[in-house]
């Protein structure tokens, strides 16, 4: 009887987690709860290369706006009615930025967490990415965070006390989870802050700062630099100094500052208008403006790259191409915390090459005139002269 007990209490936090999983609708509860991660911490190095797939889809800056990021995967084909994973062996990369502007943060978050693993099971591939809102959120620098977001992360919080509580039910686990303080070190007040947001903020910073719960489970699985394939993926984008450092180096020393286990990570790499996910260099509206010699000179020094999709900085005038189609702009501000942009996605097929997939109703008419026009001024737009065929986005 006594070992029966034991057995209960070891297994009482997986048991809750797939009890809510099990009768708690994803959508009604806003998508806070999951099985336990398939790895608790993680010990391998993060996969920096991916070889070429048969279908790879680019999706750019979600800011916390679920529904377009749902409208995103179902544009390209990737998730039935019900949210789940139908895309098959396609490979896809979210460029980051799924943090602040947005009240549905950690529902992107846990979405994409699922997405990944349906996908897995079908020799599919999600590969999420830092942006620098990944890294300001982990920094405490929330300038870009809205109250909704705070609130989320305060329903989060009230579930995740829940489940500390149940461990302390446990006597061989209560002392351990005495000692676990979510708020260690933070402060109850902010200067500069009106009082009724102390509580959000608190809640904020304990679960994205180095090693907080949040944090740990989703942004340390994140990589910084991506290659896959002919293409290079990155938030901002790369210069010389950031190929010679090392991407796997960029990616474990990231990973290894969200875990807790280094202290900040240089300002070179993710901090300061030079890093990488911060550069705007190739990622300026105006071709004219882009530093396309710079762009070469880094793809050549990259091993079969032959282009460099970055986000971060939103092309009004939707996805697009400027140096030579070397540089590939997939920011179309969807989030209705930014530009409140028409969901568009990048395509590159191994047999059919690069198109723009877009919810845009222009291009679903056969609009093209005012896209022509913008081609007169240097955009170099991937679409085909007759177009691709376009998916109607379904509320």
């Amino acid at each position: 009887m006594e070992s029966q007990a034991n057995l209960t209490c070891q297994n009482l936090p997986t048991i809750f987690s797939s009890f809510v999983d099990t009768f708690v609708d994803f959508s009604v509860s806003g998508g806070l709860f999951l099985p336990p991660p398939i790895t608790p911490k993680p010990q391998n190095p993060l996969q920096t290369i991916f070889p070429s797939p048969t279908r790879l889809i680019a999706i750019g800056d979600i800011h916390g706006d679920f529904q377009k990021s749902k409208e995103s995967f179902k544009l390209a084909g990737l998730i039935d009615d019900h949210d789940k994973w139908c895309g098959g062996s396609t490979t896809v990369v979210q460029i980051g930025d799924v943090l602040d502007r947005g009240g549905e943060e950690l529902k992107i978050l846990y979405f994409l967490e699922k997405l990944k693993r349906e996908a897995a099971k079908v020799n599919g591939n999600l590969i999420t990415m830092n942006g620098n809102h990944e890294i300001m959120n982990v920094d405490g620098d929330f300038r870009y965070v809205t109250k909704e977001g705070l609130k989320e992360f305060q329903d989060w919080a009230m579930w995740y006390s829940v489940g500390i509580d149940m461990k302390k039910l446990c006597n061989e686990l209560g002392e351990r989870a005495c000692v676990e303080d979510l708020f260690e070190g933070i402060p109850l007040e902010f200067r500069g802050v009106r009082p009724e947001y102390f509580e959000g903020i608190r809640i904020r910073i304990a679960a994205l700062r180095p090693k907080g719960p949040i944090s740990e489970r989703f942004l340390s699985k994140n990589q910084t630099v991506v290659v896959v394939g002919d293409s290079v993926f990155v938030h901002g984008g790369l210069l010389p100094k950031h190929v010679d450092y090392g991407f796997e180096n960029v990616n474990e020393e990231v990973r290894d500052w969200i875990c807790g286990l280094k202290g900040r990570v240089s300002r070179d790499l993710v901090r300061g208008k030079d890093s990488i996910v911060w550069l705007r260099r190739f990622s300026n509206e105006l071709a004219k403006d882009c530093d396309c010699s710079t762009l070469e000179h880094v793809l050549a020094t990259i091993p079969g790259a032959k282009r460099m999709i970055m986000g971060h900085t939103i092309q009004e005038s939707g996805i697009n191409g400027v140096c030579g189609n070397q540089a590939i702009r997939i920011d179309v501000g969807m989030s209705k915390g930014c530009a409140n942009g028409l969901p568009e996605v990048l395509e590159i097929d191994r047999y059919k090459g690069l198109r723009i997939l877009t919810s845009n109703p222009l291009y679903q008419n056969g609009k093209e005139a005012s896209l022509d026009a913008k081609r007169k001024d240097g955009l170099g737009f991937l679409l085909p002269e007759l177009g691709p065929k376009q998916v109607e986005v379904k509320a």
